[in-house]
């Protein structure tokens, strides 16, 4: 395993750990999501250069539209919650609640 597989790894890794552990925000849970994504483009646009293989691959093309569209999304969500309810807070967003 190279170096650029082990930093991909624990970019990956930290993104999740992240996820998982700081989750008092909205926006902070975006951030991790987003650079997990951005780790995992990073990586499918290594992989041909690893490889060594000359075709251009579409795969990472259509991880940067996804997670465009994840973002634009997630900033939506976090602007309407924002509006009705005053705050980022992810306590604040129980669906269980009128």
């Amino acid at each position: 395993m190279t170096f650029l597989h082990i930093c991909f790894y624990s970019t990956f890794i930290l993104s999740s750990l992240g996820l998982a552990f700081h989750r008092m925000h909205l926006i902070s849970a975006l951030l991790c999501l987003e650079s997990m994504m951005l780790s995992m483009y990073i990586a499918l646009s290594m992989w041909p250069t690893h490889t060594q293989t000359s075709t251009p691959s579409l795969l990472p093309i259509l991880m940067l539209a996804f997670a465009a569209c994840e973002a634009g999304t997630g900033l939506a969500i976090l602007v309407a919650s924002t509006r009705t309810h005053g705050s980022d807070h992810l306590s604040n967003l129980n669906l269980l609640q009128c």
